[in-house]
């Protein structure tokens, strides 16, 4: 994947690279953690793939939060949000946030730079690994810690992150049968104290990863959002 920063944590752990490999796509809207008034759909419009979200037996609330672009502004992935946006605010415990977010990424092959001076990784249900597990950190990081202690625990647990999406055979990841359109699919699933991580194949041109807590992640369903400017608020 192309060009600079850790997508979903990048407001809290600076830059590294993906799980296959080439860099995290970009981020060009404000971090997740990040309060909004409204968030735009113009660039979810811009996607050429279609975007995920929990299917129609979810009910409650549903949010945009940001897509990631390559430097090219090619639109590579997003993510939708359910439940209670989370928050960092220090009078608020992690402990008490109930949430869900579903990440869309583009299924790429390895291809050229758009300036055709080099190889651009290809993506993989790693990727979405990679994208949901970052963006469980930028949600759940101790922001009661002392600020040194808490660059350190940062560090550590994005190379957390990277070590285990680059490994879905792991022990770490176990297999989770979920619905897809209907269709029972299985996902890449680990649980940690800051919540849970999954990842997937749609079979529909992109890969489907999430994460949340409070939330559990059984029985939860997936299907593509029919109307993604809807969801602007």
């Amino acid at each position: 994947m192309e060009t600079t920063s850790r997508v979903e944590a990048q407001g809290a752990a600076g830059t590294a690279e993906a799980p296959d490999g080439g860099a995290a796509p970009a981020a060009r809207e404000a971090p997740h953690g990040a309060p909004r008034a409204r968030r735009s759909v113009d660039g979810y419009l811009l996607a050429s793939f279609p975007w995920y979200g929990l299917d129609d037996a979810y009910t409650g609330p549903r949010w945009l939060m940001q897509v990631g672009t390559a430097a090219d502004d090619t639109v590579e992935h997003g993510s939708i949000g359910h439940g209670e946006e989370p928050s960092l605010r220090l009078d608020q415990s992690p402990d008490k946030q109930r949430f869900a977010v579903v990440v869309t990424i583009a299924d790429r092959p390895v291809r050229r730079s758009a300036d055709g001076t080099g190889v651009l990784e290809a993506t993989s249900v790693s990727s979405a690994a990679w994208l949901a597990g970052s963006g469980l950190l930028a949600h759940t990081w101790p922001a009661k810690m002392e600020r040194g202690l808490r660059q350190d625990w940062l560090e550590q647990q994005t190379a957390i992150a990277w070590e285990l999406a680059d490994d879905l055979e792991g022990p770490d990841w176990s297999l989770l049968s979920l619905s897809v359109e209907g269709v029972p699919t299985d996902f890449r699933y680990r649980e940690s104290e800051y919540g849970w991580v999954l990842a997937g194949s749609t079979g529909s041109g992109v890969h489907v990863g999430a994460y949340g807590r409070g939330m559990s992640a059984y029985g939860l369903g997936f299907s593509a959002i029919k109307d993604i400017a809807s969801y602007e608020r």
